[in-house]
């Protein structure tokens, strides 16, 4: 019985062999070449393609397509010597193209034609080829057929043939996006593997060489959000000083580098879940655990498997890799802390994070749809978050609080609050980072901070519309500004809804800060730096991490956390039940921390500056609104913004009081009169209705 198996199987590969041999799709050279290869273990489409040689157009060296013509530099130099006539056809193009000619002509006619505009691929040139590879559609004219040969490019990867240059150039990148960067008609030899190890924060992972092209690969790293992932990484710390062990999701893992971070700095603290849809992410994610010395643990019902163990292990380093939607997982699961970072936008997966996540748990969101938060292009915008909005001076914070509201919604439904302790909005990513609170009070309390914002198109003031279901007969009014009485037409626009709570929970930030500090995170110390003194609104300067934080900041929801001076009796277990004493003096706390939250929005210094004038540098233009009696800071939205609860009317007299005319030369910032003269012609020139432009 074995023995005839064998003999069919034979018989196939000669009857395979026998047709490629004789393909008519193949050029008269792509035969067979006569050697033996080792075929063992691979499949038999493979098997016989590694038999074939490339296209006679694919060469490495003009002197390799010259030889196919047989020339060679003593002919050729004889040639022109002793004027001899050696005829030579093109081996690119049929007779009736290019008739046979001397060689000096037939070596400018391969150099010029063929080989300077063909494309180059792994030192390799795929030139123009004219032969009659590729059919052509015939042209018919009267009673007359006529047949144009189409020159054409033959595809070193998949052997395709493509017309024009420029398709070829972008089929090849396809093949390189698809990681498809061996060919098939080349005999090479044992097949290496084409994956990169990349380190991030001690922690390796393998990806495929189109790692960084997200929608054409199943291993999408983006060594840009290094900042995101070490910010999250605090956030996680913070919230495994609080309680150990907790259960935390990276519910998109692709390489699994987060989760792999999580694990292996974190250790016996937290229990990851790595979670992807896709069954190569899987495969890669379970490779990368290997490679970090992890144990992977593929069902909660399986046991650890002992053989991916290294020596000197212990049975905390587990990893447990699931492959299913986000969205089930979440629904079937309960988890302290979940991470969602898909392409694109999280709106989709937000009911089912706040479904099952834990009293006290912590939701951290990624979002990449930066088109549509950063108001280019509105109408996706409205259609995923509901919001109407405008391109402003301030977008990347209205970025954020977008982002709040439809997380707050997607809370309330679930009967659950949020404490927002972390929004950044950096050029590449939108994260928010919430405490999610259980019951419906929080949930109301949470659903009555979104409102709408009222925005002048004119000299972009803007105020969060009053609270109440009473329509005012001019909303004008709530601005503070007068640019209505004195512009012609409708000068405001309503934005939102938004999130118009606080954006920043400073002793978060502030423990955040300190695990950034114990684990050596240098890029997001100084994020978390400048976040803490947006927080509060004031330009101090840093503070030491080993200072001594007062008993207020150490509280959060009216619940005390753990802090690196807090003593254990100082410490309240999380509970579900609570006494009512704690509650009451927990809500007394909250209002009077909200008293005093950071200013809503920023003023960027450069867009109300005025022509001409030399405005002063931006941390003394600080201290002079200092002086004035405002809150200050500066934020991290906008390297030129200024976050203070200034009126912009107060805020464009401050800078214009400091600001020197640039004709007179003077470097001094001072008053001057000039400037105040020029500000008040301006202002006259808005009562008649004349604008003027902020640069």
């Amino acid at each position: 019985m074995l023995c005839a198996e064998t003999n069919k199987a034979d018989l196939l590969d000669k009857l395979i062999l026998l047709f490629l041999a004789n393909s008519p799709l193949l050029p008269l050279t792509d035969k067979l070449v006569n050697r033996e290869v080792n075929v063992k273990d691979k499949c038999l489409t493979s098997k016989y393609l590694c038999f074939l040689e490339k296209h006679i157009s694919i060469q490495r060296h003009l002197a390799d397509l010259e030889k196919l013509a047989d020339l060679k530099e003593g002919e050729l130099t004889m040639a022109v010597s002793q004027n001899t006539d050696l005829h030579k056809p093109c081996p690119l193009c049929p007779e009736e193209k290019y008739k046979a000619c001397y060689s000096h002509k037939l070596h400018r006619h391969l150099q010029n034609l063929h080989w300077k505009v063909s494309v180059e691929f792994e030192g390799y040139r795929m030139c123009i080829c004219h032969l009659p590879c590729r059919p052509v559609k015939p042209n018919f004219i009267g009673d007359q057929t006529f047949s144009k040969m189409g020159a054409h490019y033959h595809c070193i990867v998949c052997s395709a043939t493509i017309t024009r240059r420029t398709d070829m150039i972008s089929h090849i990148n396809r093949h390189v996006n698809k990681g498809e960067t061996e060919s098939r008609f080349i005999i090479v030899p044992a097949p290496v593997s084409s994956h990169e190890v990349l380190k991030e924060s001690a922690t390796e992972v393998r990806v495929l060489p189109n790692y960084s092209t997200p929608q054409k690969t199943d291993s999408y790293f983006n060594p840009k959000m290094k900042l995101n992932r070490q910010l999250i990484f605090c956030a996680l710390a913070v919230l495994a000083e609080e309680r150990k062990p907790i259960e935390c999701l990276d519910a998109f893992g692709a390489t699994g580098i987060m989760g792999l971070q999580w694990a292996k700095h974190l250790r016996s603290s937290v229990k990851v879940t790595i979670n992807d849809c896709n069954e190569n992410s899987v495969t890669m994610i379970q490779e990368n655990c290997h490679l970090n010395k992890m144990k992977v643990k593929l069902n909660a019902k399986e046991e650890d498997n002992d053989e991916a163990m290294g020596d000197g292990e212990e049975n905390t380093d587990t990893i447990e890799v699931t492959k299913m939607d986000a969205n089930v997982i979440m629904h079937l699961r309960s988890f302290d802390f979940i991470h969602l970072d898909p392409f694109g936008t999280s709106v989709n997966y937000l009911d089912s994070a706040f479904c099952n996540v834990r009293n006290f748990g912590i939701v951290s969101l990624t979002s990449t749809d930066i088109s549509s938060l950063y108001a280019k292009a509105q109408h996706v915008a409205l259609r995923h978050y509901g919001c109407n909005i405008v391109r402003t001076e301030y977008y990347k914070e209205l970025a954020a609080r977008i982002v709040i509201a439809a997380v707050t919604r997607a809370a309330a439904r679930c009967n659950k609050g949020i404490d927002v302790l972390l929004s950044v909005a950096l050029e590449h990513f939108v994260l928010v980072v919430v405490r999610v609170l259980r019951g419906p009070s929080p949930a109301d309390d949470s659903a009555k901070k979104i409102r709408y914002l009222i925005h002048c198109q004119w000299c972009e003031e803007r105020i969060f519309q009053k609270e109440g279901n009473m329509v005012e007969e001019n909303p004008y009014q709530q601005l503070p500004c007068d640019c209505h009485g004195s512009m012609p037409g409708k000068t405001a626009v309503v934005l939102g809804p938004l999130w118009s709570g606080a954006l920043f929970n400073t002793g978060f930030l502030r423990r955040m800060f300190f695990e950034a500090a114990h684990y050596g995170l240098d890029e997001a110390q100084s994020l978390l730096k400048t976040l803490v003194c947006e927080a509060e609104c004031t330009t101090l300067k840093p503070y030491s991490i080993y200072s001594s934080y007062d008993e207020n900041k150490q509280e959060e929801c009216g619940v005390y956390i753990k802090t690196p001076n807090t003593s254990a009796e100082s410490l309240l277990i999380h509970g579900k039940r609570k006494s009512e004493e704690v509650v009451q003096n927990a809500g007394k706390r909250q209002k009077s921390e909200n008293s005093a939250e950071h200013p809503a929005f920023y003023y960027n210094i450069h867009r109300h500056s005025i022509k001409g004038m030399n405005m002063p540098k931006l941390n003394k233009f600080l201290s002079y609104l200092c002086e004035a009696g405002y809150r200050v800071s500066r934020t991290h939205f906008d390297p030129m913004g200024v976050r203070t609860n200034a009126p912009l009317a107060q805020f464009k007299t401050i800078l214009m009081k400091y600001s020197a005319p640039t004709y007179t030369g003077g470097q001094a910032e001072g008053p001057v009169h000039l400037a105040e003269d020029l500000f008040r012609e301006r202002a006259e020139m808005l009562r008649v209705g004349t604008r003027f432009w902020f640069p």
